[in-house]
Order: C-alpha cells, then structure tokens, then sequence
C-alpha cells in the first residue's frame, strides 16, 4: 500500500481515536454494572490481489453483562479492486486503485429493552475523494423516547453543518435500511450519506460530528434501559428480530460485500452478526 498523505492519516487517527472513546465508554458501562468485561484485540493484515502488502486493521469486540456482543472494528487499505467490482465503486471503473479507512460498530445488547446499534463511518478514495457512513437504532422493543433522541442527536449533528443534511439522509437511511423480502424496515432509522466529496474540510467535519453526536447519545440510551425486566416472551421477541437484522447484513448490506470483495479479515467483516438468533 503507498503511503499515506496527508488527508489520509488524519481520517484514519480520527478513527481509531473515536474507537478507543467509544470503547472506553462502553466498558465503563460494563463497570457500572459490576462486570469486568473488556475489549480483545485481533490486528489483521491485508494482502492486496498483486501480491503486494494491503493495509490492515484491528478487530475489537466485547462480550459482557450488558453488551451480549459488541464489536468496534477500525480498518485502513489499499490497492486494486479486482475485475467488475471495480466499475460499482465511485470514480473506481477506469481506474481500479483505491485506499479506504473507516470505523465500523454493532452492539447486539442482552437485555431485550436496550436497543442495538449500528454506526459506520469512513472515507475513501479512487479518482474521487469522498466521505460516508452513518448511524441507525436497531430496537427489538422500540421506545418512542429513544427513537425521537436518538434522531434528535443525528439531526443537530446534521444541521450544524447544513440543515437539507437531516431529512436527506434520514430518507436515505429509511431507504436503505430495508429489507424487501421481508416488507420491514431493519430498525427505526436514522442517517446514512456516501459519496460526499465537495468540500474536504467541510465533510470531514461532518464526518466527526456524526462520531461524536453517537458517543454522546448512546451510551444514554443503554443506561436508560439497561436495567428494566424482561421475561422470555421479551428474548424470544428480540432474538426473532436478530434473525431480520442478519438476513439484511447477509443479503443487501454494501459494507459486507466491500470488505468481502476487497480481501478484508471474515472475522472483522462478520462480526456485525448476532450471537444468538432465530427464525420461525
């Protein structure tokens, strides 16, 4: 992989220190419930399709007494995308080169109250430079109270830098976040953007507001609910909707077949998968 320039390692240290916050965060609340359970660590290295040395990352999950799995993977590679894959990327079909870095996290929680989550975001370049990701609340009980913050949070993140940002990439999320098959959406949205290029500085801003507007309101909602009863038509319920969540991941997710067509670590690209689920 060439080295990186100057744009490129600032997105990447911006990401793998939202990783450790947001890991920290997430452990204290395993504290907080009596529970010394911590992040483990698998760096894994890329090998590039030429041969030639790909970039690489750092796999993190957690399995504790709140968090039942929680993974937080951050990854930097480049290369060449191989064959026709390379003409789906933006700005990648007359030139198959790449280099991407991000963050990618899923929470899959034990108690059935407290919602699950996904947040991705990552900038990456082909003969185009641009920014995406986003975050969405998977709830196997939905709380109105937690929805409404939640998107309280992605939208004052959103309008700081553009107030047309929240209810495009709400929809965005809305459409993107379905599962056809089934006629359902895969949790209670929230946003999702890609392919935004225009302005550098600007979008990278944005970028780390996203981070940043989930460090801040998650954590709040876990401790929110963490502690409420649940009986066993309530885990039923939750590990049913774990078999929705991973037939999306399998089936329509675009970042499971990025990293599965760039050569990326199956362990680190599967971790979004529940523990336990089940189909009727």
């Amino acid at each position: 992989m060439q080295p990186l320039d100057l744009q490129q390692q600032s997105a990447r240290t911006w990401f793998e220190s939202l990783r450790d916050r947001i890991c920290s965060a997430f452990e204290a609340i395993e504290r907080e419930a009596g529970s010394d359970a911590a992040f483990a660590y698998t760096p894994w290295d890329r090998v590039d399709p030429s041969g030639a040395p790909g970039g690489g990352g750092v796999r993190g999950v957690m399995k504790g007494k709140v968090f039942e799995k929680v993974g937080v993977n951050v990854s930097t590679v480049g290369g060449t995308f191989e064959g026709e894959f390379a003409k789906s990327i933006h700005g990648a079909a007359d030139d198959p080169r790449f280099f991407a870095t991000g963050i990618s996290l899923v929470a899959h929680m034990t108690n059935p109250h407290v919602p699950a989550v996904h947040m991705n975001t990552r900038f990456l370049v082909t003969t185009k430079r641009w920014f995406g990701g986003g975050a969405d609340l998977n709830p196997p009980i939905p709380y109105a109270e937690d929805t409404a913050d939640f998107h309280a949070a992605m939208q004052a993140a959103c309008d700081a830098h553009d107030p047309a940002h929240y209810p495009k990439f709400k929809q965005w999320a809305d459409d993107y976040f379905y599962i056809p098959h089934r006629g359902v959406h895969r949790g209670v949205g929230g946003i999702f953007y890609d392919h935004l290029g225009n302005d550098w500085d600007g979008d990278f801003a944005f970028t780390r507001d996203v981070g940043e507007a989930f460090l801040s309101i998650y954590p709040q909602l876990v401790r929110r609910r963490r502690a409420m009863p649940y009986d066993d038509a309530d885990r039923a319920r939750q590990l049913e909707w774990r078999g929705r969540y991973a037939e999306f991941n399998l089936v329509y997710d675009r970042g499971t077949l990025f990293g599965l067509k760039t050569g990326g670590n199956i362990d680190a690209i599967l971790m979004s998968l529940p523990p336990l689920a089940t189909w009727s």
